[in-house]
């Protein structure tokens, strides 16, 4: 069997590679349905993208690699897509998109492109062997115990990182990449939640604070979730981006900055108030109660000097903590880290090493924020290399 197009993962950015690369278009994927990391985002919602999607949202050895295919697919034409295809969806915090209904209209909408554009998908099939003599690659898949062979003139490397083994990643697109001469820089798990030794907000688990979180020079404000492991929540998940093992995060519970003054002036006006229960009306009564031993936290308002407010609230605005270790792979969004962008077309997604080999969407060291972003690449870097193939055919 030949085929111009044979494309690797039948994922966000493989669909989306599918419905623009023109026809005779195979795509193979040894999962039993396609999408699946689509069908359970966004708590089942999909976060399909953001409406405040820039290249600085995104983390790479070379940060200005994502602008050209960013500009050249945009997320207002994924918007777009999105409203022709009649699906109703409400932006969130910070300019979060998610359907209104569930996420697999998302997967449908992306399998009636792929349908209309001709290409071919199919499931349970894994890639036993691999080569290119020049000219096409010939691949020999495997499905249900038989082997056929497949050669193309392009190949799309589309099977993501090694986020959530339990669904199907593997490190297989680094492996591929790396036969045709590629370089992988160093990848780890990230939009993922810390762990601590000890279990020591075993108490507070549930409980969700306003923050500004810190780490390796980044910082974010959301919601911080405390867990029996250790800390969650999108604020956590942001800065795990950028943490490093044995480093610090930073957590500040009065974001805003106005609790020194609202103490100041609660003790004028109810100076008998006891400060744990006037400081449990600006957070969650649990943490306060676990911060009460550290910070010494006692007496009423009116026994606490400006020097003392202050210190409280210097304290609380710069909560050191140093994560054990993350989750992990296990439950990370996506992987950070990837395919070197050094020898990869910031156009066309097309290797310098080998014409023909496109590689798109989280594979590639880029790696956006928690929000829609990594969604929003897997669109973009789809479709520059689908456009360039199709310009070809």
């Amino acid at each position: 069997m030949h085929v111009n197009t044979l494309i690797l993962g039948a994922g966000a950015a493989g669909l989306m590679a599918a419905a623009h690369a023109g026809p005779s278009t195979l795509i193979i994927d040894h999962a039993r349905k396609p999408g699946e990391k689509i069908r359970i985002s966004g708590g089942g919602r999909c976060n399909f993208t953001n409406i405040y999607c820039a290249p600085e949202n995104f983390l790479s050895e070379n940060p200005h690699f994502a602008k050209s295919a960013l500009a050249r697919y945009t997320q207002w034409d994924f918007i777009d897509l999105v409203a022709r295809h009649g699906i109703a969806y409400h932006e969130k915090t910070l300019g979060q998109l998610f359907c209104d209904g569930k996420s697999q209209q998302i997967i449908d909408m992306l399998l009636g492109e792929t349908a209309r554009a001709g290409a071919e998908l199919w499931l349970e099939t894994s890639l036993a062997e691999l080569s290119h003599d020049g000219t096409v690659f010939t691949a020999t898949l495997e499905s249900e115990g038989t082997r056929k062979s497949v050669t193309a003139r392009n190949l799309v490397l589309a099977t993501g990182g090694k986020s959530i083994p339990k669904m199907g990643a593997t490190g297989l697109a680094y492996d591929i990449a790396r036969q045709f001469g590629h370089e992988i820089t160093e990848t780890r798990p990230a939009l993922v939640p810390f762990t601590f030794d000890g279990q020591p907000f075993a108490a507070l688990s549930g409980t969700s604070a306003q923050t500004r979180a810190g780490a390796g020079g980044a910082a974010f404000e959301e919601a911080t979730l405390f867990t029996h492991r250790g800390l969650s929540g999108p604020a956590i998940l942001q800065i795990s981006s950028y943490w490093r093992e044995g480093e610090t995060i930073t957590l500040d519970l009065d974001p805003g900055g106005d609790l020194y003054e609202a103490l100041r002036a609660q003790r004028q006006a109810e100076g008998r108030r006891n400060l744990t229960t006037e400081l449990a009306r600006h957070l969650p009564a649990k943490l306060v109660d676990h911060l009460a031993g550290p910070l010494a936290l006692q007496g009423n308002l009116a026994d606490q000097s400006d020097a003392r407010l202050a210190e409280i609230t210097g304290a609380l605005r710069s909560w050191q903590l140093k994560p054990t270790a993350t989750e992990g792979y296990r439950t990370a969004e996506v992987t950070l880290g990837g395919v070197s962008t050094d020898a990869l077309s910031s156009k066309t997604m097309e290797s310098a090493h080998l014409r023909g080999l496109y590689i798109i969407g989280e594979a590639v060291d880029v790696t956006g924020w928690l929000g829609g972003y990594n969604f929003q690449w897997a669109w973009s870097s789809a479709v520059a290399a689908a456009r360039d193939i199709a310009s070809r055919a």
